[in-house]
């Protein structure tokens, strides 16, 4: 646990308070600032350049700025990894997070991100590749399949979808079927698969590296 300082005195097993206080006057002048936030203190879980703004202001930045590639996940089994997906979503600035099947998802392990997050919903794989050939975006299926490309060869497309299955199940046959290819992560251990989470966070990575820092395989 992690100890709290008060009065310049460590307090032990005490947590540490997340963010900051309220803000000292005169306090910074702008629509795109909270006068609650100001006045109580901005706890929530954003970087320091976005303290003390409204959560519309915050989302209306991140629009400005962010990538062209999105994240989609199956929603079948009502998967407990889909919230550490849109986190990581947000992490990486995912245009859009795409949730295939069941609209009711556990958004704890998003901690809150999903608000600053757009998220869309489609009925089954097919929508989804649908969508994406209305909108011109490449669909990318990730999972260890026979025959599949390794991602970290691959060149991915700017405009994509990365498409994730279920934990343990992978992506299922509809869902193999709509995708322009599949690519897989390299694993040297016994284990069969790794966290879809886990999964989603290294695909997009590999993206940003690519697009972003212009390290192509």
């Amino acid at each position: 646990m992690v100890e709290a300082i008060v009065g310049g005195v460590e307090t032990p097993g005490t947590p540490a308070e997340v963010g900051v206080g309220p803000h000292p006057k005169p306090w910074p002048t702008g629509a795109n600032f909270d006068p609650e936030l100001l006045a109580e203190g901005d706890r929530r879980n954003v970087v320091d350049g976005y303290r003390y703004w409204t959560l519309d202001a915050v989302v209306a930045d991140l629009d400005r700025k962010r990538n062209p590639f999105h994240v989609a996940i199956e929603n079948f089994q009502h998967d407990f990894n889909i919230g550490s997906v849109v986190r990581t979503a947000n992490a990486f600035m995912a245009k859009e997070v795409h949730i295939v099947g069941r609209k009711r998802w556990n958004r704890r392990g998003a901690m809150v991100t999903d608000r600053y997050q757009h998220v869309r919903y489609h009925t089954a794989p097919v929508a989804l590749a649908e969508w994406a050939s209305e909108n011109n975006v490449v669909l990318v299926g990730i999972d260890n399949l026979p025959g599949s490309v390794p991602l970290e060869t691959c060149a991915l497309p700017a405009n994509c979808v990365l498409l994730f299955g279920q934990e343990g199940e992978g992506l299922t046959m509809q869902a193999r079927e709509v995708c322009s290819s599949v690519l897989s992560i390299a694993q040297y251990g016994s284990t069969r698969s790794i966290n879809a989470g886990a999964a989603a966070a290294i695909a997009m990575h590999a993206w940003i590296r690519q697009h972003r820092f212009g390290q192509l395989p």
